[in-house]
């Protein structure tokens, strides 16, 4: 049976503690969830795809920022450009590690970037981007790096009347414009940081700053039970800024990039991660050890 389900995860204890929670959920029993209640929430980088070196995000970002600078150079004395420009090893550290304090800076710019753009033009943009960068190391389309397993996962989880949330301290309209063709969920189950937006003259424009806190730490489960009314049944993640959002759910499931072959191998802002999963008995996931697929491309073994 469990060969036939979630395929591109080996035999184990994480992938029997999924099946087994998704079970005694879904069954008449003291630990049946209402379909109502069946709420499951993800991040995105590091979880779902690649976050290394950077998060995809700011691959596509960056590029709007250099054209900007070269446009206008007294823009490369000011934050986050300077940063960027100079190679800041402690500021693109934050940015890997998802530093808060650097996010803020960085999302803050990038509202302004695309302040007035109407959605159509922002997403059009992103779509460019999807269609022609690849990442560098493995030099593929970001659409393409996309975990096999989590997307089989998302499948399992539908098919037992779960409704599944991806929440990520990114922005969320970047991943609404790829959300349905890649995740299989609507744009509406995408909880990000995300813009103002203003209704003028009858189209809606990018406001020059974002709405509300940023979607990291303790904003997780505040941005899923704002937009759900509830707090999610199943969580997974991959890093520190995720500990609120697992720690919220009744099943949480942390992803280990242990795999230096076919990924990454990093701990690097998931070291509290990791240990809160000690302590607390949640499912760890070796990328290395339990998937033996991660882009679609099964392990030699």
């Amino acid at each position: 049976m469990t060969g036939t389900v979630l395929p591109s995860w080996h035999d184990g204890d994480a992938k029997s503690a999924v099946l087994d929670f998704v079970h005694r959920v879904t069954s008449e029993g003291p630990d049946y969830v209402p379909l109502a209640d069946r709420v499951a929430a993800f991040d995105n980088d590091g979880t779902l795809w690649v976050e290394q070196p950077l998060p995809p995000q700011f691959d596509f970002v960056f590029r709007k920022w250099a054209e900007e600078v070269e446009a206008d150079p007294s823009m490369a004395s000011r934050q986050p450009y300077k940063a960027i420009i100079e190679k800041d090893p402690a500021f693109l550290a934050g940015v890997a590690t998802q530093d808060p304090s650097v996010i803020q800076v960085l999302l803050e710019a990038f509202a302004r970037s695309w302040a007035g753009a109407t959605p159509a033009e922002f997403d059009a943009q992103v779509r460019d981007w999807l269609a022609t960068v690849k990442q560098p190391k493995l030099g593929v389309l970001y659409k393409d790096l996309v975990y096999k397993p989590m997307l089989e996962l998302f499948d399992l989880l539908e098919e037992n009347g779960f409704r599944v949330f991806v929440c990520s301290g990114g922005g969320r309209d970047f991943m609404r414009v790829f959300a349905e063709e890649t995740w299989g969920i609507g744009k509406e189950n995408v909880i990000g940081t995300a813009a103002e937006y203003n209704y003028v003259d009858g189209t809606m424009v990018r406001a020059d700053h974002i709405l509300g806190r940023l979607d990291l730490g303790p904003g997780k489960p505040e941005h899923i039970f704002a937009q759900t009314g509830r707090l999610p049944v199943f969580a997974g993640g991959n890093a520190d800024v995720d500990i609120e959002m697992l720690e919220s759910a009744r099943f949480a499931l942390l992803i280990n990039h242990d795999d230096a072959e076919r990924e990454f191998a990093y701990t690097a802002a998931a070291e509290a991660s990791l240990a809160k999963a000690e302590e607390l008995g949640w499912t760890v996931v070796s990328m290395k050890d339990d998937w033996n697929t991660i882009y679609g491309t099964p392990a030699d073994t």
